[in-house]
C-alpha cells in the first residue's frame, strides 16, 4: 500500500478497531496486487463491517479511498461474493 494514503478512520475508534480497517484496506491493496484469498478477503470485510455497518458510512469510506490509491474496495468486496471458496481474487 503508498504510504501515502491516508485510509479513513475515525477518532472515536479503539486501536483494534482501527486494525481492522487498516487490515481490510490493505487486503484491498492485496487484491490489486499479487491477489488474497477469497475466504480471507471475506472475512477480513467481515470485521470492517462490524466498524462501519452502516452502508452509506461504507460508502463514503470507499469513496475516500478509492480516490487516493485509485483502486475500487467496492469492486474487491462484489467480485468476492460472486467467487467461489478458495478462489484468489486478482483485480486487473
Amino acid at each position: 500500500m503508498a504510504s501515502e494514503i491516508n485510509i479513513p478512520i475515525s477518532m472515536n475508534w479503539s486501536k483494534d478497531e482501527v486494525v481492522h480497517v487498516v487490515n481490510f484496506y490493505e487486503a484491498v491493496d492485496q487484491a490489486y496486487g499479487k491477489g488474497i484469498n477469497r475466504d480471507r478477503l471475506l472475512a477480513i470485510y467481515n470485521q470492517f463491517k462490524q466498524i462501519i455497518p452502516s452502508k452509506s458510512e461504507e460508502k463514503q469510506h470507499f469513496k475516500d479511498y478509492e480516490k487516493q490509491s485509485g483502486q475500487s474496495a467496492y469492486h474487491v468486496v462484489k467480485k468476492a461474493k460472486e467467487y467461489e471458496s478458495g478462489d484468489m481474487i486478482v483485480m486487473k
